[in-house]
């Protein structure tokens, strides 16, 4: 089965690099298109991230989400696994009525300096519906199995 294909729209920023490639899926199964650095002028040698530290990338793009949802912005998992390369916020949610610039935080939670260069890819972002939820405060919630289990409630240790 095909995915749904909805259209979501991009400007670039007035400073962006528009040589560098708009967002795309790696593969034909691929959830998540591959953002990229894509730093101002004057700031195209990219930026070093020391290790514990957080910084925000520019895209160089703008969005256009459709009402009914979401763009979701995810690490890599390469540069997770290799690096400790990880987005602080993730997911980080972008809503449908946001109109500015596309930053993504980028943490080092290695223990090397880690190099970000213009037009590295450096996260994945994922469009998906919104379910808005009607909030309804009640006396009582039906019983479950579970019940109050919390952490730690699967018997594991």
């Amino acid at each position: 089965m095909d995915a749904e294909m909805v259209t979501l729209r991009l400007v670039w920023t007035e400073e962006a690099d528009r040589d560098l490639p708009l967002p795309s899926y790696a593969t034909a199964g691929a959830a998540g298109a591959d953002l990229r650095a894509n730093f101002p002028p004057g700031a195209r040698g990219g930026v070093t991230v020391d290790p514990g530290a957080r910084v925000l990338v520019p895209t160089g793009l703008r969005l256009e989400i459709p009402p009914g949802y979401e763009v979701q912005i995810r690490p890599r998992s390469g540069l997770a696994l290799k690096h400790g390369i990880t987005l602080p916020n993730s997911p980080g949610t972008i809503d449908s009525d946001y109109r500015g610039d596309l930053g993504v935080i980028v943490m080092n939670a290695g223990d090397a300096l880690f190099e970000i260069a213009h037009g590295d890819r450096i996260a994945q972002m994922v469009l998906a519906p919104v379910v808005r939820a009607d909030f309804t405060l009640v006396d009582a919630l039906d019983e479950t199995a579970r019940g109050a289990g919390g952490f730690g409630s699967t018997g594991r240790v």
